[in-house]
């Protein structure tokens, strides 16, 4: 049995493929700054002394970590459906991106902060710093320069998990690939067109987090450290 390539009817439908890969793009970053903002918190939140605090930032990992993010997308899209409050599927989808990779955040960030050793944190008490001065610069800023690599590998993850908000029609690059292959016919062209977009846009990330990496841990920079 032989197979013709015909990429021509594919490749006419580029402005869709673009619009697709820039939504894509749009809900990363998003995801991405939102769920860091989130992750981070919930990090110093389950090393908290409160333990109603330690254990709600605890339960919610446990919850979103242990739950597939399909079912956690249909939870947010239909769930809050159901209650009569109508979202959007582009925010559904931001949502749902935004609570899973806090989660894992979360415990990234908090493998970080645990990596910090009591005498430095005893030395800035000394020091008569505040406390967010000791966060900030003795305990948060090392331990996100020490989880780079893995924060790093974790966001570009998001972005190819970010494929499935298409089974609640956010027009991500996915869901413009299902439009294109039934509308030519073409379903193997269409989807080698799609992976290649998206391994563009996962080396595009891991250079952005690269460039990134480079002005803002400068010593990681001197001492030649992988990003």
């Amino acid at each position: 049995m032989t197979y013709k390539f015909d990429f021509a009817s594919v490749l006419a439908q580029w402005p869709l493929f673009v619009h697709g890969a820039w939504l894509t793009i749009q809900l990363s970053v998003i995801a991405t700054l939102l769920g860091f903002l989130i992750g981070t918190l919930c990090a110093i939140g389950r090393n908290s002394h409160n333990p109603w605090v330690a254990r709600a930032c605890s339960l919610y990992v446990e919850i979103i970590r242990n739950t597939p993010l399909l079912v956690q997308i249909f939870i947010v899209y239909f769930g809050l459906s159901s209650l009569g409050l109508k979202v959007p599927a582009y925010a559904a989808a931001i949502a749902a991106l935004v609570i899973n990779i806090g989660a894992y955040t979360t415990e990234i960030m908090r493998a970080g902060i645990d990596s910090i050793h009591k005498g430095q944190i005893e030395a800035a008490q000394c020091l008569a710093l505040s406390k967010v001065q000791i966060y900030w610069h003795v305990i948060l800023r090392p331990a996100m320069e020490r989880v780079y690599p893995a924060l790093t590998s974790q966001f570009v993850l998001l972005m190819l998990a970010s494929s499935i908000t298409s089974q609640i029609s956010a027009e991500e690059l996915t869901a413009i690939a299902n439009r294109v292959q039934s509308d030519t016919y073409r379903s193997f062209e269409t989807y080698i067109v799609v992976a290649v977009f998206y391994l563009l846009l996962s080396l595009a990330m891991r250079t952005a987090f690269w460039a990134i990496g480079q002005a803002v841990f400068t010593r990681r920079r001197r001492l030649g450290t992988p990003m």
